[in-house]
């Protein structure tokens, strides 16, 4: 054996402290972005079934959830309005005194350092569910721009500081830009869900935000799950149109994605951790099947390491809790 030649590789695992000094990827409560639901109405605090730990919140409780955000070092928060009226085109996304445009105004109010990024669609806005206008059972896509860029003008002059849109029509970042610019927010950022795929992850979602469609699917305007170089195209396509920030979502079946855009574009990338990911982890830990905190830190710093620079998630707070208590 005294002649035998090979590598130790494990000299650099021999304790935690040289772990954590040679440790390549690290997650930090600065890389997180928390989703909140707010509903339109008075004394709401709706526990959400198959997202546990997740309400749906009126203005009236808002406020603590808001300071316990700000308490435990989160950054930023992105917000979903539930409207108490729909309509076949969604127009309170883009009235002044629509759901999402006062709860901005609350965020900023209570908490004005707090980074308030608006989620710019129009799902959970129209009565039909559908991300945009619709004729004949289809999705049209041009009439539904102009409507978008109001909605993300009036949640710019509410006070929110990036603009989320969602919808994946084509040209929206172009439109919405154009908006933007035009209306006198040309400072505001565009945080594109430039990669959105028609997944199944995403059902809690639509349970929370009451956005489910009442026909047909979305998958005439989000991506085929299959799917790998359309992804490199839309995102090239929200760049050119003035993307500051690129999401990716779902995230955690699209890794390979989320490298692919962090390899070929230079802006921020953000990985969308869904509530079909966030649900699957709290049954499974709910059952003591699996080490929440332990799976949780290991799937989000998989996504650091696939190379996203910032993860909307649904367990930040525990993971705040996590990190601050290391």
């Amino acid at each position: 054996m005294k002649d035998l030649q090979f590598n130790r590789h494990r000299r650099l695992r021999n304790n935690e402290t040289i772990r954590a000094m040679v440790r390549e990827t690290t997650l930090h409560t600065n890389d997180l972005i928390y989703p909140i639901f707010v509903a339109e109405g008075s004394k709401i605090r709706n526990p959400i079934s198959s997202m546990p730990g997740v309400y749906q919140l009126s203005l009236d409780n808002l406020g603590e959830e808001i300071d316990e955000v700000v308490a435990l070092g989160i950054p930023s928060v992105i917000l979903f309005g539930i409207p108490l009226e729909k309509d076949a085109e969604g127009t309170q996304a883009y009235h002044d005194h629509g759901i999402i445009q006062e709860a901005i105004r609350f965020v900023k109010e209570r908490q004005p350092n707090l980074m308030v990024i608006a989620d710019t669609c129009l799902c959970e806005y129209t009565d039909h569910g559908h991300c945009g206008i619709i004729e004949n059972g289809q999705v049209l896509n041009d009439p539904t721009l102009d409507l978008l860029a109001r909605t993300a003008i009036a949640q710019a002059k509410a006070g929110a500081d990036i603009i989320a849109p969602s919808n994946m029509m084509d040209g929206f970042v172009a439109a919405i830009r154009y908006g933007l610019d035009e209306a006198g927010f040309a400072h505001l950022p565009i945080m594109s869900y430039a990669v959105k795929y028609a997944s199944a992850y995403y059902g809690p979602f639509r349970d929370a935000a009451n956005s489910t469609p009442q026909f047909g699917d979305r998958k005439s305007y989000q991506m085929d799950y299959a799917n790998r170089n359309e992804a490199m195209r839309e995102a090239t396509s929200d760049v050119e149109e003035g993307a500051d920030f690129l999401i990716v979502k779902p995230a955690l079946s699209y890794l390979d994605i989320v490298r692919d855009v962090k390899n070929n574009f230079d802006i921020p990338v953000v990985a969308y951790n869904v509530s079909g990911e966030y649900a699957m982890v709290k049954a499974a830990a709910q059952n003591g099947w699996i080490d929440e905190e332990k799976i949780v830190l290991e799937t989000l710093t998989s996504m650091k390491r696939a190379g996203a620079d910032l993860i909307m998630t649904y367990h930040a707070k525990d993971v705040a809790r996590w990190l601050g208590a290391k």
